[in-house]
Protein backbone atom coordinates (compact mmCIF):
# COMPACT_ATOMS: atom_id res chain seq x y z
CA UNK A 1 0.00 0.00 0.00
CA UNK A 2 1.39 3.41 -0.94
CA UNK A 3 2.03 6.14 1.56
CA UNK A 4 -0.76 8.66 2.16
CA UNK A 5 0.11 12.35 2.18
CA UNK A 6 -2.01 14.47 4.50
CA UNK A 7 -2.21 18.08 3.42
CA UNK A 8 -3.27 20.72 5.94
CA UNK A 9 -6.46 22.53 5.05
CA UNK A 10 -7.04 26.27 5.15
CA UNK A 11 -8.04 26.23 8.82
CA UNK A 12 -4.86 24.45 9.84
CA UNK A 13 -2.74 27.03 8.02
CA UNK A 14 -4.52 30.24 8.98
CA UNK A 15 -6.26 29.70 12.32
CA UNK A 16 -4.80 32.30 14.72
CA UNK A 17 -2.99 30.84 17.69
CA UNK A 18 -5.28 32.90 19.93
CA UNK A 19 -8.22 30.65 19.02
CA UNK A 20 -6.09 27.54 19.48
CA UNK A 21 -5.02 28.66 22.97
CA UNK A 22 -8.54 29.61 24.05
CA UNK A 23 -9.72 26.10 23.16
CA UNK A 24 -7.11 24.57 25.47
CA UNK A 25 -8.97 25.19 28.75
CA UNK A 26 -7.55 28.67 29.09
CA UNK A 27 -8.35 29.76 32.64
CA UNK A 28 -7.70 32.35 35.33
CA UNK A 29 -4.22 31.00 36.12
CA UNK A 30 -3.16 31.41 32.49
CA UNK A 31 -4.71 34.88 32.37
CA UNK A 32 -2.71 35.98 35.42
CA UNK A 33 0.51 34.67 33.88
CA UNK A 34 -0.23 36.47 30.62
CA UNK A 35 -1.04 39.69 32.46
CA UNK A 36 2.31 39.65 34.27
CA UNK A 37 4.16 38.88 31.03
CA UNK A 38 2.23 41.55 29.13
CA UNK A 39 3.01 44.19 31.77
CA UNK A 40 6.70 43.24 31.75
CA UNK A 41 6.95 43.48 27.96
CA UNK A 42 5.04 46.78 27.96
CA UNK A 43 7.55 48.27 30.40
CA UNK A 44 10.37 47.16 28.10
CA UNK A 45 8.58 48.37 24.96
CA UNK A 46 7.67 51.83 26.28
CA UNK A 47 11.10 53.51 26.04
CA UNK A 48 12.21 51.28 23.16
CA UNK A 49 9.24 52.18 20.93
CA UNK A 50 9.91 55.90 21.38
CA UNK A 51 13.66 55.49 20.88
CA UNK A 52 13.23 53.53 17.64
CA UNK A 53 10.75 56.09 16.31
CA UNK A 54 13.09 59.00 17.02
CA UNK A 55 16.02 57.17 15.42
CA UNK A 56 13.80 56.48 12.39
CA UNK A 57 13.26 60.22 11.82
CA UNK A 58 9.69 60.45 13.16
CA UNK A 59 8.13 61.64 16.42
CA UNK A 60 8.17 59.33 19.47
CA UNK A 61 4.38 59.01 19.61
CA UNK A 62 4.42 57.14 16.29
CA UNK A 63 6.49 54.40 17.88
CA UNK A 64 3.87 54.02 20.60
CA UNK A 65 1.03 53.93 18.06
CA UNK A 66 2.91 51.17 16.25
CA UNK A 67 3.26 49.02 19.36
CA UNK A 68 -0.32 49.61 20.47
CA UNK A 69 -2.14 49.05 17.18
CA UNK A 70 0.29 46.79 15.36
CA UNK A 71 1.22 44.77 18.44
CA UNK A 72 -2.46 44.11 19.22
CA UNK A 73 -3.18 42.80 15.71
CA UNK A 74 -0.04 40.64 15.55
CA UNK A 75 -1.00 38.89 18.79
CA UNK A 76 -4.72 38.62 17.99
CA UNK A 77 -4.37 37.20 14.48
CA UNK A 78 -0.83 35.78 14.36
CA UNK A 79 0.41 32.24 13.98
CA UNK A 80 2.75 32.36 16.99
CA UNK A 81 1.72 32.01 20.61
CA UNK A 82 4.38 34.39 21.90
CA UNK A 83 5.17 36.88 19.14
CA UNK A 84 5.32 40.54 20.19
CA UNK A 85 4.87 43.03 17.38
CA UNK A 86 5.97 46.65 17.19
CA UNK A 87 8.67 48.88 15.74
CA UNK A 88 12.04 47.17 15.37
CA UNK A 89 15.60 48.40 15.26
CA UNK A 90 16.18 46.57 11.98
CA UNK A 91 13.79 48.99 10.25
CA UNK A 92 15.49 52.17 11.42
CA UNK A 93 17.68 52.40 8.33
CA UNK A 94 14.86 51.81 5.85
CA UNK A 95 12.33 54.01 7.65
CA UNK A 96 14.68 56.96 8.05
CA UNK A 97 15.70 56.73 4.39
CA UNK A 98 12.04 56.64 3.33
CA UNK A 99 11.19 59.67 5.48
CA UNK A 100 14.14 61.58 4.01
CA UNK A 101 13.09 60.66 0.48
CA UNK A 102 9.28 60.81 0.59
CA UNK A 103 8.35 62.44 3.89
CA UNK A 104 6.17 61.00 6.65
CA UNK A 105 3.15 60.69 4.34
CA UNK A 106 5.25 58.64 1.92
CA UNK A 107 6.38 56.46 4.81
CA UNK A 108 2.78 55.79 5.86
CA UNK A 109 1.81 54.86 2.31
CA UNK A 110 4.84 52.58 1.90
CA UNK A 111 3.99 50.85 5.18
CA UNK A 112 0.36 50.40 4.07
CA UNK A 113 1.46 48.88 0.75
CA UNK A 114 3.96 46.60 2.48
CA UNK A 115 1.07 45.30 4.59
CA UNK A 116 -0.84 44.36 1.44
CA UNK A 117 2.28 42.59 0.13
CA UNK A 118 2.71 40.64 3.37
CA UNK A 119 -0.92 39.50 3.31
CA UNK A 120 -0.44 38.33 -0.29
CA UNK A 121 2.76 36.48 0.61
CA UNK A 122 0.98 34.72 3.46
CA UNK A 123 -2.10 33.79 1.41
CA UNK A 124 0.09 32.47 -1.40
CA UNK A 125 1.86 30.30 1.21
CA UNK A 126 5.28 31.70 0.39
CA UNK A 127 6.36 31.99 4.01
CA UNK A 128 8.19 28.67 3.79
CA UNK A 129 10.74 30.19 1.40
CA UNK A 130 12.02 32.65 4.01
CA UNK A 131 13.85 29.77 5.69
CA UNK A 132 16.14 29.61 2.66
CA UNK A 133 17.85 32.88 3.63
CA UNK A 134 21.40 31.68 4.45
CA UNK A 135 22.74 32.12 7.96
CA UNK A 136 25.79 34.23 6.91
CA UNK A 137 23.40 36.64 5.19
CA UNK A 138 21.21 37.08 8.28
CA UNK A 139 24.25 37.58 10.53
CA UNK A 140 25.81 40.01 8.03
CA UNK A 141 22.77 42.24 7.60
CA UNK A 142 21.96 42.17 11.34
CA UNK A 143 25.52 43.23 12.20
CA UNK A 144 25.40 45.91 9.51
CA UNK A 145 22.14 47.28 10.89
CA UNK A 146 23.68 47.35 14.37
CA UNK A 147 26.58 49.50 13.11
CA UNK A 148 24.19 51.91 11.39
CA UNK A 149 21.93 52.17 14.45
CA UNK A 150 24.86 52.96 16.71
CA UNK A 151 26.30 55.50 14.29
CA UNK A 152 22.92 57.24 14.11
CA UNK A 153 22.90 57.68 17.91
CA UNK A 154 26.34 59.27 18.29
CA UNK A 155 24.87 62.75 17.80
CA UNK A 156 22.42 62.39 20.73
CA UNK A 157 24.84 60.34 22.84
CA UNK A 158 27.27 63.26 22.84
CA UNK A 159 24.73 66.08 22.45
CA UNK A 160 26.42 67.32 19.28
CA UNK A 161 25.14 70.34 17.36
CA UNK A 162 24.51 69.22 13.80
CA UNK A 163 22.23 71.14 11.47
CA UNK A 164 21.72 68.15 9.20
CA UNK A 165 23.15 64.70 9.77
CA UNK A 166 24.16 62.95 6.50
CA UNK A 167 22.77 59.50 5.75
CA UNK A 168 25.80 57.71 4.21
CA UNK A 169 28.08 56.32 6.89
CA UNK A 170 31.36 57.88 5.78
CA UNK A 171 29.78 61.31 5.38
CA UNK A 172 28.10 60.88 8.76
CA UNK A 173 31.42 60.15 10.48
CA UNK A 174 32.99 63.13 8.75
CA UNK A 175 30.20 65.43 9.95
CA UNK A 176 30.39 64.00 13.49
CA UNK A 177 34.14 64.55 13.53
CA UNK A 178 33.66 68.16 12.53
CA UNK A 179 31.02 68.65 15.26
CA UNK A 180 33.05 67.10 18.10
CA UNK A 181 33.98 70.55 19.54
CA UNK A 182 30.24 71.05 20.29
CA UNK A 183 29.99 67.98 22.53
CA UNK A 184 27.71 68.43 25.55
CA UNK A 185 29.22 67.04 28.78
CA UNK A 186 25.74 66.88 30.33
CA UNK A 187 24.33 64.77 27.46
CA UNK A 188 27.37 62.49 27.48
CA UNK A 189 26.98 62.03 31.25
CA UNK A 190 23.27 61.16 30.91
CA UNK A 191 24.04 58.65 28.15
CA UNK A 192 26.87 57.11 30.17
CA UNK A 193 24.68 56.76 33.27
CA UNK A 194 21.88 55.21 31.20
CA UNK A 195 24.19 52.62 29.68
CA UNK A 196 25.81 51.92 33.05
CA UNK A 197 22.46 51.37 34.77
CA UNK A 198 21.25 49.02 32.00
CA UNK A 199 24.45 46.97 32.18
CA UNK A 200 24.38 46.90 35.98
CA UNK A 201 20.71 45.91 36.26
CA UNK A 202 21.12 43.15 33.68
CA UNK A 203 24.09 41.76 35.56
CA UNK A 204 22.82 41.89 39.14
CA UNK A 205 19.02 41.91 38.66
CA UNK A 206 18.47 40.31 35.24
CA UNK A 207 14.70 39.96 35.72
CA UNK A 208 14.18 43.67 36.34
CA UNK A 209 13.15 45.98 33.43
CA UNK A 210 16.54 47.60 32.83
CA UNK A 211 15.45 49.99 30.06
CA UNK A 212 12.66 51.69 31.97
CA UNK A 213 14.73 51.86 35.18
CA UNK A 214 17.66 53.46 33.35
CA UNK A 215 15.47 55.98 31.51
CA UNK A 216 13.59 56.87 34.70
CA UNK A 217 16.84 57.45 36.63
CA UNK A 218 18.29 59.53 33.78
CA UNK A 219 15.15 61.65 33.44
CA UNK A 220 14.83 62.20 37.20
CA UNK A 221 18.50 63.05 37.61
CA UNK A 222 18.54 65.45 34.67
CA UNK A 223 15.43 67.23 35.96
CA UNK A 224 16.59 67.51 39.59
CA UNK A 225 20.08 68.67 38.64
CA UNK A 226 18.80 71.02 35.97
CA UNK A 227 21.12 69.56 33.35
CA UNK A 228 21.04 71.41 30.00
CA UNK A 229 20.08 68.39 27.86
CA UNK A 230 17.59 68.06 25.04
CA UNK A 231 14.44 66.11 25.94
CA UNK A 232 11.39 64.76 24.17
CA UNK A 233 9.54 67.87 25.32
CA UNK A 234 12.08 70.36 24.01
CA UNK A 235 12.41 68.69 20.61
CA UNK A 236 8.93 67.28 19.99
CA UNK A 237 6.72 69.07 22.49
CA UNK A 238 5.78 65.85 24.29
CA UNK A 239 3.47 63.08 23.14
CA UNK A 240 -0.34 63.03 22.82
CA UNK A 241 -2.52 61.30 25.42
CA UNK A 242 -4.90 59.70 22.91
CA UNK A 243 -4.76 57.64 19.75
CA UNK A 244 -5.37 59.69 16.59
CA UNK A 245 -8.47 59.18 14.48
CA UNK A 246 -7.72 56.55 11.82
CA UNK A 247 -7.45 57.79 8.24
CA UNK A 248 -5.95 56.53 4.99
CA UNK A 249 -2.65 58.01 3.80
CA UNK A 250 -2.81 60.06 0.63
CA UNK A 251 -2.97 57.62 -2.27
CA UNK A 252 -2.30 58.43 -5.93
CA UNK A 253 -0.80 56.47 -8.79
CA UNK A 254 2.34 58.61 -8.85
CA UNK A 255 2.91 58.29 -5.10
CA UNK A 256 2.33 54.54 -5.15
CA UNK A 257 4.91 54.09 -7.91
CA UNK A 258 7.35 56.34 -6.07
CA UNK A 259 7.21 54.44 -2.76
CA UNK A 260 6.79 50.93 -4.20
CA UNK A 261 10.52 50.01 -3.86
CA UNK A 262 10.44 51.13 -0.22
CA UNK A 263 7.29 49.11 0.40
CA UNK A 264 8.93 46.03 -1.10
CA UNK A 265 11.94 46.48 1.18
CA UNK A 266 9.65 46.81 4.20
CA UNK A 267 7.77 43.65 3.22
CA UNK A 268 10.89 41.59 2.60
CA UNK A 269 12.56 42.62 5.84
CA UNK A 270 9.27 42.16 7.68
CA UNK A 271 9.04 38.57 6.44
CA UNK A 272 12.55 37.79 7.60
CA UNK A 273 12.36 39.53 10.97
CA UNK A 274 8.93 38.26 11.98
CA UNK A 275 9.58 34.62 11.05
CA UNK A 276 13.04 34.66 12.64
CA UNK A 277 11.43 35.96 15.82
CA UNK A 278 8.76 33.24 15.68
CA UNK A 279 11.47 30.59 15.22
CA UNK A 280 13.32 31.94 18.26
CA UNK A 281 10.11 31.67 20.29
CA UNK A 282 9.63 28.10 19.05
CA UNK A 283 13.15 27.14 20.08
CA UNK A 284 12.56 28.57 23.57
CA UNK A 285 9.21 26.89 24.13
CA UNK A 286 9.10 23.76 21.95
CA UNK A 287 6.01 25.08 20.13
CA UNK A 288 5.54 25.48 16.36
CA UNK A 289 4.27 28.61 14.70
CA UNK A 290 2.15 28.87 11.54
CA UNK A 291 4.36 30.87 9.22
CA UNK A 292 1.76 31.88 6.63
CA UNK A 293 -0.78 32.83 9.28
CA UNK A 294 1.92 34.90 10.96
CA UNK A 295 2.69 36.74 7.71
CA UNK A 296 -1.00 37.52 7.14
CA UNK A 297 -1.18 38.97 10.66
CA UNK A 298 1.98 41.00 10.09
CA UNK A 299 0.40 42.30 6.90
CA UNK A 300 -2.83 43.29 8.65
CA UNK A 301 -0.78 45.03 11.34
CA UNK A 302 1.13 47.04 8.74
CA UNK A 303 -2.14 47.98 7.04
CA UNK A 304 -3.66 49.18 10.33
CA UNK A 305 -0.61 50.87 11.86
CA UNK A 306 -0.28 53.74 9.33
CA UNK A 307 -4.02 54.40 9.60
CA UNK A 308 -3.27 55.56 13.16
CA UNK A 309 -0.01 57.28 12.24
CA UNK A 310 2.21 54.33 13.15
CA UNK A 311 5.26 53.05 11.29
CA UNK A 312 6.40 49.57 10.21
CA UNK A 313 5.39 46.63 12.42
CA UNK A 314 7.27 43.37 12.74
CA UNK A 315 7.90 40.65 15.25
CA UNK A 316 10.63 41.72 17.66
CA UNK A 317 13.05 39.06 18.87
CA UNK A 318 14.08 40.82 22.11
CA UNK A 319 10.53 41.61 23.23
CA UNK A 320 9.28 38.16 22.18
CA UNK A 321 12.06 36.51 24.19
CA UNK A 322 11.17 38.73 27.18
CA UNK A 323 7.56 37.62 26.81
CA UNK A 324 8.55 33.96 26.92
CA UNK A 325 10.91 34.42 29.89
CA UNK A 326 8.18 36.29 31.77
CA UNK A 327 5.95 33.20 31.73
CA UNK A 328 3.49 34.01 28.94
CA UNK A 329 0.99 31.28 28.14
CA UNK A 330 -0.36 32.57 24.84
CA UNK A 331 -1.20 35.55 22.59
CA UNK A 332 -3.26 37.27 25.28
CA UNK A 333 0.05 38.40 26.81
CA UNK A 334 0.83 40.27 23.60
CA UNK A 335 -2.66 41.77 23.49
CA UNK A 336 -2.33 42.94 27.10
CA UNK A 337 1.11 44.39 26.31
CA UNK A 338 -0.62 46.71 23.83
CA UNK A 339 -3.39 47.54 26.29
CA UNK A 340 -0.86 48.43 29.01
CA UNK A 341 1.05 50.65 26.57
CA UNK A 342 -2.19 52.46 25.74
CA UNK A 343 -2.87 52.98 29.46
CA UNK A 344 0.68 54.27 29.98
CA UNK A 345 0.19 56.78 27.16
CA UNK A 346 -3.19 57.92 28.49
CA UNK A 347 -1.96 58.35 32.05
CA UNK A 348 1.75 59.15 31.90
CA UNK A 349 2.19 60.96 28.58
CA UNK A 350 3.16 64.29 30.25
CA UNK A 351 6.05 62.59 32.05
CA UNK A 352 7.56 61.53 28.72
CA UNK A 353 8.41 65.17 28.02
CA UNK A 354 11.17 64.98 30.64
CA UNK A 355 12.98 62.00 29.06
CA UNK A 356 16.42 63.09 27.76
CA UNK A 357 17.18 62.13 24.18
CA UNK A 358 20.65 61.09 25.34
CA UNK A 359 19.01 58.46 27.57
CA UNK A 360 17.04 57.01 24.64
CA UNK A 361 20.24 57.08 22.58
CA UNK A 362 21.90 55.04 25.34
CA UNK A 363 19.06 52.51 25.14
CA UNK A 364 19.57 52.15 21.39
CA UNK A 365 23.33 51.85 21.86
CA UNK A 366 22.69 48.78 24.02
CA UNK A 367 20.20 47.46 21.43
CA UNK A 368 22.81 47.85 18.69
CA UNK A 369 25.46 46.08 20.80
CA UNK A 370 23.11 43.14 21.39
CA UNK A 371 22.09 43.00 17.72
CA UNK A 372 25.65 42.78 16.45
CA UNK A 373 25.91 38.97 16.99
CA UNK A 374 29.63 39.32 17.57
CA UNK A 375 30.22 35.69 18.51
CA UNK A 376 28.41 34.36 15.44
CA UNK A 377 30.26 36.88 13.24
CA UNK A 378 33.64 35.62 14.49
CA UNK A 379 32.66 31.97 14.01
CA UNK A 380 31.59 32.54 10.39
CA UNK A 381 34.83 34.40 9.62
CA UNK A 382 36.76 31.29 10.73
CA UNK A 383 34.33 28.68 9.37
CA UNK A 384 35.21 28.75 5.65
CA UNK A 385 36.31 31.20 3.01
CA UNK A 386 32.92 30.97 1.29
CA UNK A 387 30.88 31.82 4.37
CA UNK A 388 33.33 34.59 5.27
CA UNK A 389 32.96 36.19 1.82
CA UNK A 390 29.14 36.05 1.95
CA UNK A 391 29.14 37.48 5.47
CA UNK A 392 31.53 40.34 4.72
CA UNK A 393 29.95 41.28 1.39
CA UNK A 394 26.49 41.41 2.98
CA UNK A 395 27.84 43.37 5.95
CA UNK A 396 29.69 45.94 3.81
CA UNK A 397 26.81 46.42 1.37
CA UNK A 398 24.33 46.98 4.21
CA UNK A 399 26.63 49.58 5.76
CA UNK A 400 27.77 51.44 2.67
CA UNK A 401 25.06 50.78 0.09
CA UNK A 402 21.58 49.49 0.89
CA UNK A 403 19.95 46.88 3.14
CA UNK A 404 17.93 45.25 0.35
CA UNK A 405 20.92 45.19 -1.95
CA UNK A 406 22.99 43.56 0.78
CA UNK A 407 20.43 40.79 1.31
CA UNK A 408 19.95 40.10 -2.41
CA UNK A 409 23.67 40.06 -3.24
CA UNK A 410 24.44 37.95 -0.16
CA UNK A 411 21.73 35.47 -1.12
CA UNK A 412 23.02 35.30 -4.71
CA UNK A 413 26.59 34.69 -3.52
CA UNK A 414 25.37 31.99 -1.13
CA UNK A 415 23.49 30.30 -3.97
CA UNK A 416 26.58 30.33 -6.20
CA UNK A 417 28.69 28.98 -3.35
CA UNK A 418 26.19 26.20 -2.75
CA UNK A 419 26.17 25.27 -6.44
CA UNK A 420 29.97 25.20 -6.44
CA UNK A 421 30.05 22.92 -3.41
CA UNK A 422 27.42 20.62 -4.90
CA UNK A 423 29.30 20.44 -8.17
CA UNK A 424 32.52 19.57 -6.35
CA UNK A 425 30.73 16.72 -4.58
CA UNK A 426 29.83 14.89 -7.81
CA UNK A 427 32.17 11.98 -8.61
CA UNK A 428 32.67 9.83 -11.68
CA UNK A 429 34.63 6.62 -11.11
CA UNK A 430 35.65 3.64 -13.18
CA UNK A 431 34.00 0.99 -11.01
CA UNK A 432 35.52 -2.10 -12.63
CA UNK A 433 36.33 -4.54 -11.22
CA UNK A 434 33.32 -4.55 -8.89
CA UNK A 435 33.96 -4.77 -5.18
CA UNK A 436 32.46 -7.52 -3.05
CA UNK A 437 29.52 -5.50 -1.76
CA UNK A 438 28.39 -4.89 -5.34
CA UNK A 439 28.02 -8.60 -6.01
CA UNK A 440 24.43 -9.81 -5.86
CA UNK A 441 23.36 -13.38 -5.32
CA UNK A 442 20.05 -15.19 -5.48
CA UNK A 443 19.56 -15.28 -1.72
CA UNK A 444 20.29 -11.70 -0.75
CA UNK A 445 16.60 -10.88 -0.50
CA UNK A 446 16.70 -7.69 -2.53
CA UNK A 447 15.33 -9.14 -5.73
CA UNK A 448 18.42 -8.56 -7.86
CA UNK A 449 19.53 -11.06 -10.46
CA UNK A 450 22.64 -13.18 -9.80
CA UNK A 451 25.93 -11.41 -10.27
CA UNK A 452 27.41 -11.90 -13.76
CA UNK A 453 31.17 -12.05 -13.15
CA UNK A 454 31.92 -12.42 -16.85
CA UNK A 455 30.17 -9.19 -17.74
CA UNK A 456 31.91 -7.25 -14.98
CA UNK A 457 35.38 -8.51 -15.80
CA UNK A 458 35.13 -8.14 -19.56
CA UNK A 459 37.94 -5.67 -20.43
CA UNK A 460 35.82 -4.32 -23.28
CA UNK A 461 33.03 -3.20 -20.92
CA UNK A 462 33.44 0.06 -18.95
CA UNK A 463 31.57 0.17 -15.65
CA UNK A 464 31.13 3.79 -14.60
CA UNK A 465 29.67 4.94 -11.29
CA UNK A 466 28.31 8.50 -10.94
CA UNK A 467 27.50 9.77 -7.45
CA UNK A 468 26.07 13.01 -6.10
CA UNK A 469 23.70 15.62 -7.48
CA UNK A 470 24.08 15.53 -11.27
CA UNK A 471 22.89 19.04 -12.18
CA UNK A 472 23.92 21.88 -14.45
CA UNK A 473 26.77 22.95 -12.18
CA UNK A 474 28.47 19.57 -12.51
CA UNK A 475 27.42 18.63 -16.04
CA UNK A 476 30.53 19.88 -17.84
CA UNK A 477 32.94 18.11 -15.48
CA UNK A 478 30.93 14.88 -15.60
CA UNK A 479 30.78 15.02 -19.40
CA UNK A 480 34.56 15.32 -19.65
CA UNK A 481 35.05 12.48 -17.17
CA UNK A 482 32.68 10.20 -19.10
CA UNK A 483 34.48 10.86 -22.36
CA UNK A 484 37.82 9.89 -20.79
CA UNK A 485 36.72 6.56 -19.32
CA UNK A 486 37.52 3.45 -21.33
CA UNK A 487 39.46 2.98 -24.53
CA UNK A 488 36.76 2.53 -27.16
CA UNK A 489 34.86 -0.14 -25.15
CA UNK A 490 32.10 -2.15 -26.78
CA UNK A 491 29.68 -1.34 -23.96
CA UNK A 492 29.21 1.06 -21.05
CA UNK A 493 27.38 0.39 -17.80
CA UNK A 494 26.39 3.63 -16.08
CA UNK A 495 25.66 3.01 -12.41
CA UNK A 496 23.39 5.90 -11.34
CA UNK A 497 22.24 4.37 -8.05
CA UNK A 498 24.07 7.07 -6.08
CA UNK A 499 22.70 9.96 -8.16
CA UNK A 500 20.17 11.75 -5.96
CA UNK A 501 19.22 14.52 -8.38
CA UNK A 502 19.29 14.69 -12.17
CA UNK A 503 18.19 17.88 -13.91
CA UNK A 504 17.68 18.52 -17.62
CA UNK A 505 21.30 19.61 -18.13
CA UNK A 506 22.55 16.38 -16.57
CA UNK A 507 20.13 14.36 -18.70
CA UNK A 508 21.30 16.20 -21.82
CA UNK A 509 24.90 15.37 -20.87
CA UNK A 510 24.06 11.67 -20.65
CA UNK A 511 22.14 11.91 -23.94
CA UNK A 512 25.21 13.37 -25.64
CA UNK A 513 27.39 10.61 -24.17
CA UNK A 514 24.94 7.94 -25.44
CA UNK A 515 24.95 9.49 -28.89
CA UNK A 516 28.75 9.46 -29.05
CA UNK A 517 28.83 5.86 -27.83
CA UNK A 518 26.30 4.83 -30.48
CA UNK A 519 28.40 6.44 -33.19
CA UNK A 520 31.25 4.13 -32.10
CA UNK A 521 28.91 1.13 -32.00
CA UNK A 522 29.01 0.85 -28.19
CA UNK A 523 25.94 -0.09 -26.16
CA UNK A 524 24.98 1.82 -23.00
CA UNK A 525 23.28 0.21 -20.00
CA UNK A 526 21.91 2.42 -17.22
CA UNK A 527 21.67 0.66 -13.88
CA UNK A 528 20.27 1.54 -10.48
CA UNK A 529 18.53 4.78 -11.49
CA UNK A 530 15.96 5.94 -8.95
CA UNK A 531 12.41 6.53 -10.28
CA UNK A 532 12.77 10.31 -10.47
CA UNK A 533 16.14 10.03 -12.27
CA UNK A 534 14.77 7.40 -14.64
CA UNK A 535 11.74 9.57 -15.41
CA UNK A 536 13.96 12.51 -16.33
CA UNK A 537 16.03 10.32 -18.65
CA UNK A 538 12.93 8.95 -20.36
CA UNK A 539 11.57 12.46 -20.90
CA UNK A 540 14.86 13.36 -22.62
CA UNK A 541 14.60 10.45 -25.06
CA UNK A 542 16.70 7.89 -23.21
CA UNK A 543 14.61 4.89 -24.31
CA UNK A 544 15.44 1.48 -25.75
CA UNK A 545 17.11 0.69 -28.05
CA UNK A 546 19.31 3.74 -27.46
CA UNK A 547 19.88 2.72 -23.84
CA UNK A 548 18.82 -0.20 -21.72
CA UNK A 549 17.69 0.23 -18.14
CA UNK A 550 18.45 -2.26 -15.41
CA UNK A 551 17.25 -1.80 -11.87
CA UNK A 552 20.48 -3.10 -10.37
CA UNK A 553 23.96 -4.08 -11.36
Amino acid sequence: MGATTIKPDFRDLYTPKLLTVLKEDYGLTSLKADAVAGLTVAIVALPLSMAIAIASGVTPDRGLYTSIVGGFIVSAFGGSRFQIGGPAGAFIVLVSATVAQHGVDGLLLATFLSGLMLVAVGLLRLGIFIKYIPYPVTVGFTAGIAVIIFSSQIKDLLGLSLDKEPGPLLLKFRAIGSALPTVSPAAALVALVTIGVIVGVRRYRPHWPSFIIAVAIAATGAMLLGLPVETIGTRFGGIPQTLPTPHLPEISYARVIAVLPNAFSFAMLGCIESLLSAVVADSMTGRRHRSNCELVAQGLANIASPLFGGICVTGNIARTATNVRSGARGPIAGILHSVFLLLFMLVAAPLASYIPLAALAGVLAIVAWNMAEKHEFAILIRASWGDAIVLLVTFMLVIFRDLTEGILVGFALSALLFLHRMAQAVEVKNARPLVEEDKADSVNGNGRKPYDAGMATDPDVAVVRVSGAFFFGAAAAVGVALDRIGDQPKAYILDLSAVSILDSTGAATIEGFVRKAANRGAAVYIAGAMPAVRRTLLIHGMRPPRVRFRRNM
